[in-house]
């Protein structure tokens, strides 16, 4: 069941279904080199350190069905796909940059104790 039926169906928190679109260990960074412009897998995986490929193809998946990136297919020989943000992903990004700022206010904290 897709995380859209699964909300629907069981009346799942807001904060909740965010946070399940963008769980996975790589989602985040994926997203944050998406941001930088149009990227072809091989080059996330060059930008992504220890990323496995089926692990990057499962997670760009998701992220293309949850509707926060665009899969575009090109009829080349050899096949080439590129991914982009939709503006529902650009919001999201805007969302990591607060989250950025909280995470630096907690570093601080962290670090004076």
């Amino acid at each position: 069941m897709k995380m859209r039926e699964q909300a629907i169906t069981e009346k799942i928190c807001p904060l909740e279904f965010a946070v399940n679109a963008i769980s996975g260990k790589w989602k985040i960074p994926i997203i944050w080199r998406i941001n930088e412009g149009e990227k072809r897998p091989s080059e996330m995986l060059r930008g992504i350190v220890s990323v496995d490929r089926r692990v990057l193809n499962q997670q760009l998946k998701e992220l293309e069905e949850d509707g926060i990136l665009i899969k575009k297919s090109f009829p080349v020989l050899p096949p080439r796909v590129e991914y982009t943000l939709t503006p529902l992903g650009e919001k999201l990004v805007e969302v990591l940059w607060k989250l950025n700022a909280w995470g630096e206010l907690l570093l601080q904290e962290k670090t004076r104790i």
